[in-house]
């Protein structure tokens, strides 16, 4: 099984997070930040990964280091419980409609930290939540992850289902990504041999 647990405790925020990438996408998911919340359960539900967070952060000030925080221990995480990415896919791509926003996603696992953030969120919150911090904690993930990650907004106009389409979007990329390829699991998928 790939999993991994993280811990993390700084003056900002304490983060216990577990992750099962060979999972069944069940979740409890505890950020302070019901809006994050959603997005984290909805993310376990569609990767399949099951995913447990329980964040204590500094949720008077904002959201911001929650958000960037639970960012990069799911970024540590996943890479973790990847380990040697021996058999994988390693790339992932999907086109996710979520009521009129439609979103496209693409990763690649290479080993190499790189975000392209193409949202155009029509708000500045979502609730209490600051629709800036999508790309914040996408950002922290792609950092620890290591890995690259596009995410384009080919249509939107409610900051609600765009931001949950490329959340959707995202984990089902993924989802592929970390999924063995039949006929090729003693494999590095790279020329290098290494990812």
């Amino acid at each position: 099984m790939r999993t991994s647990e993280i811990k993390r405790e700084t003056k900002e925020t304490k983060i216990e997070l577990s992750i099962n990438l060979d999972g069944s996408g069940k979740s409890s998911i505890d950020s302070g930040c019901g809006f994050l919340d959603h997005m984290l359960t909805l993310f376990a539900k569609h990767s399949r990964f099951d995913l447990s967070i329980k964040c204590d952060g500094d949720t008077n000030v904002d959201f911001h280091h929650t958000a960037e925080d639970v960012g990069i221990c799911l970024g540590q995480a996943f890479k973790e419980a990847l380990g040697d990415k021996m058999g994988i896919v390693r790339y992932g791509n999907m086109m996710l409609p979520m009521d009129e926003a439609l979103i496209l996603s693409a990763v690649d696992l290479s080993g190499r930290s790189g975000l392209s953030y193409k949202l155009s969120i029509p708000t500045e919150k979502v609730g209490e939540f600051d629709t800036e911090l999508v790309e914040e904690f996408w950002l922290a993930f792609v950092r620890e992850a290591q890995c690259t990650v596009h995410i384009v907004q080919m249509a939107g106009t409610n900051s609600h289902h765009i931001i949950e389409g490329a959340f959707k979007s995202v984990a089902r990329s993924l989802k592929q990504a970390v999924s063995k390829e039949i006929g090729f699991e003693n494999e590095i998928p790279s020329t290098k041999g290494v990812l």
